[in-house]
């Protein structure tokens, strides 16, 4: 193993935790508003970790960039999803939204 697929292995791994860490805050946080903060901000920093992952295994700058623009589109539906989610929760006079009971 190179030191390059090391460091690519390491940000795989990582970015992994990010949205592991990120699903159990989805479905063990109180609220409609902290389960969307956890998820959201997990899951970018998920994906950039993955992203840079690739891109270090790729070892070509145009691949890099196309991974930057696909972290930078998953950032901004992230973040406007959010938003919407929010905002329709807001309306809707829920301030605690319950999760699903699992079976």
């Amino acid at each position: 193993m190179t030191a390059s697929e090391g460091l690519a292995l390491l940000l795989l791994l990582a970015g992994s935790g990010f949205y592991f860490a990120g699903t159990v805050g989805l479905l063990r946080f109180p609220d409609a508003f902290c389960r969307l903060h956890a998820l959201t901000k997990a899951d970018n920093l998920g994906l950039c970790l993955i992203c840079a992952g690739l891109a270090v295994l790729s070892a070509d700058w145009r691949i890099a960039s196309v991974l930057f623009l696909i972290w930078l589109l998953g950032l901004l539906a992230a973040t406007v999803s959010a938003h919407l989610i929010a905002r329709q929760a807001r309306q809707a006079g829920a301030d605690n939204i319950d999760p699903p009971e699992a079976s």
